[in-house]
């Protein structure tokens, strides 16, 4: 499947989360940053990325908590953060229960929590 097609079928069966999520920020509405769903970054596709401020942002839930899952996720945060992005992962709970929370952990992490 080639990476527009593959990224198309992402954001048509994106999670609950991600719903969410992707209506806190969309159209500018957190930090009057613009966001992209399902962008690709070499032979990544990232959940969520803001190119103006190098962030992007993953989603998390249960399957991230295998071994095999989190040595991947590990490595992929470390080839993304040598290329200067700035990798944040979020527990899908959080987001759906907490989602005030989250974006102030995410203003704190971007370094602008007095805005």
């Amino acid at each position: 499947m080639d990476p527009k097609s593959f990224r198309r079928k992402l954001r048509k069966n994106q999670t609950h989360a991600e719903t969410v999520f992707w209506q806190l920020i969309r159209t500018s509405k957190f930090l009057d940053l613009k966001f992209r769903r399902q962008h690709t970054i070499g032979r990544y596709t990232v959940d969520f990325y803001c190119p103006k401020v190098k962030l992007i942002v993953e989603l998390d839930g249960s399957y991230h908590d295998n071994v095999g899952q989190s040595i991947y996720d590990h490595e992929r945060d470390e080839f993304l953060k040598a290329k200067g992005y700035r990798v944040i992962r979020l527990k899908n709970d959080a987001v759906l229960q907490y989602p005030e929370v989250v974006l102030e952990h995410l203003k704190v992490f971007l370094g602008m929590n007095d805005l």
